[in-house]
Order: C-alpha cells, then sequence, then structure tokens
C-alpha cells in the first residue's frame, strides 16, 4: 500500500478561493499557496465542480505561474457530481462512467496544470456506481501515471468496502466535526484504521461558530473552558480534538485567513489529556459517554 504520510495533517480547502467565495485573482492565490507551506500546508484539496467547474484552472493557472515546486505539494480533487452549470447536464446528478472517469481526471490534469494528481476521489456515492467500471477506469489512470493514488468521499463503510474489492481505496474524505459525529460511531473510521486508509474530514468546524443551538451552546461553554486552559483558539482546539482520534482524521479547512490558516497548521502539535477529549465529546452528546 503506498504511504500517505506525505500529506498534510491538516489539508487546505479550496473550494472558497475562487467564485464561490474570496475570488481570490492569480497573484492572491500564488500569495496564499506561498503561505500555506511557509507553514507547513502543502496538501491542497480541490473538486472539478468547485467555482462552479473554474476553480481548478484558476489554481492551476497561479501554480503554473509561482516558483512552487510541484514535487513538493500534493493535489486531491474529485469528479462525479454533474451540475447544470455544465453545458448539456439538464439536472444534478453523477456520472461514474468509465469515459467520464478517466475524462475527468484528464480535465483536472488539464485545469491544475500537472501532469499527476496525488490523490483523485470519487466525489459522492451513486446508486448507479458499478465498482468493476469504476475499477477499470481507475486501474488505467494509475498504470499510465496520470494519478497516484485512489479514494472516494462521503463513502458508507459498505459502499467502500464494496468498492474495495475491485480496486484498492487508500482514503476516505467524510464530513466530521464535534457537532457531526457519525464516523466515530458508523464504523467509518473503524474501516480507516483497520485498512490503513487516510481519514479526511471536511466541515472540520461543524455548527459550532455558525448556529445557536442547546448543543452549540453546551459546546463553545466547554471549549472556551479547554481553549484557555491550552493557551489556544477555540477553533484550534476542535482540529487538535479531531487529530486526536487514531485514524488521524485530516481537517480540511475552508479559510482563506491567513491568520487562521497559521492557527490551524499549530492545532497538529497540541497534545490533549485524555479526559478533556471526552469532556468536549460529553458536551456535544448532552450527557456522559455510556
Amino acid at each position: 500500500m503506498q504511504n500517505t504520510d506525505n500529506y498534510s495533517k491538516v489539508i487546505v480547502g479550496t473550494m472558497t478561493w475562487g467564485s464561490w467565495g474570496k475570488q481570490l485573482g492569480t497573484k492572491g492565490m500564488i500569495d496564499l499557496m506561498e503561505h500555506c507551506l511557509e507553514v507547513g500546508l502543502h496538501t491542497f484539496d480541490h473538486a472539478d465542480i468547485y467555482g462552479d467547474y473554474t476553480t481548478e484552472a484558476d489554481f492551476g493557472k497561479a501554480l503554473a505561474e509561482s516558483t512552487i515546486d510541484r514535487s513538493q505539494i500534493q493535489l486531491i480533487t474529485k469528479c462525479g457530481i454533474q451540475m447544470t452549470s455544465r453545458k448539456g447536464i439538464q439536472l444534478k446528478h453523477y456520472d461514474y462512467s468509465k469515459d467520464h472517469i478517466i475524462w475527468s481526471a484528464e480535465q483536472s490534469l488539464k485545469n491544475l496544470k500537472t501532469d499527476y494528481i496525488d490523490l483523485f476521489l470519487l466525489h459522492r456515492p451513486s446508486p448507479l456506481l458499478n465498482p468493476s467500471v469504476v475499477a477499470e477506469a481507475i486501474d488505467k489512470l494509475l498504470v499510465t501515471g496520470k494519478i497516484k493514488q485512489f479514494g472516494v468521499s462521503n463513502f458508507s463503510p459498505s459502499q467502500v468496502a464494496m468498492l474495495d474489492k475491485f480496486i484498492p481505496i487508500r482514503a476516505n474524505q467524510v464530513e466530521f466535526s464535534i457537532t457531526h459525529l457519525d464516523p466515530l460511531y458508523d464504523g467509518t473510521f473503524d474501516d480507516c484504521l483497520s485498512n490503513g486508509r487516510m481519514a479526511m474530514s471536511w466541515s472540520p468546524l461543524g455548527q459550532v461558530f455558525r448556529e445557536k443551538s442547546d448543543r452549540t451552546e453546551r459546546v463553545n461553554n466547554t471549549l472556551r473552558e479547554l481553549a484557555d486552559k491550552y493557551n489556544v483558539e477555540a477553533s484550534q482546539f476542535l482540529l487538535a480534538w479531531m487529530l486526536h482520534h487514531p485514524a488521524t482524521p485530516r481537517p480540511v479547512i475552508g479559510t482563506t485567513t491567513k491568520e487562521r490558516l497559521t492557527g490551524s497548521a499549530k492545532a497538529q502539535h497540541i497534545d490533549i489529556e485524555l479526559q478533556d477529549w471526552f469532556k468536549l465529546l460529553e458536551s456535544s452528546h448532552g450527557q456522559e459517554v455510556p
């Protein structure tokens, strides 16, 4: 099995870099990429659909015009979701035909202006996914060196097990946070640990700072106490809490703020005491663990 240790413990998500968010220009993207590398964040997470199919190309243009050594970064991207912003698509659906998977990878290579993708993911499971067809496409991409590793995103343990019978799956990117705990209990992280898959988490801060509820109030109260104890920012503690799990689910952070990127990078060095880890978990559940 290929090594995944070269990926950042904290991964930089690019979903809001382009038209879906900050609308960074080429110089802005170069500046942000360089800052990420300065603080030790060298893995960048993409998807073909980001920015209505434009962000990969914007990032690729910036990468090509920068002085960044391609071998010093890792690029992750995803395929499969078909959105109506793409010409000829009448309604949102998924396409995991052999030709489309290969075409998608080749388009991402062209957009990102690179010869290979470090990790290529199926974005979401489709009820029509045919594992043997997917395997044919991925095997061809691996053999030709267009992708280095293959994984999935938002797949359940049973879906991963089914597809893994046909093609080795190296990673699973799922939603996980202190307010979305399903992967702790539904077998997702058990599967990652058992089979050596890299776990990644999107929306790692969850709803903690976004909504007001009894749950988020409990979490924030506990979080303030623990952040003060460890002398860190609340968001840093949330990332450190996540990384403390044996599966080391790597948070995919969405911020484009340099200060927050710097702080997020430091989260991997926060050593949380066992009872403090459970204290935050307890606050999310609203009761002591069973």
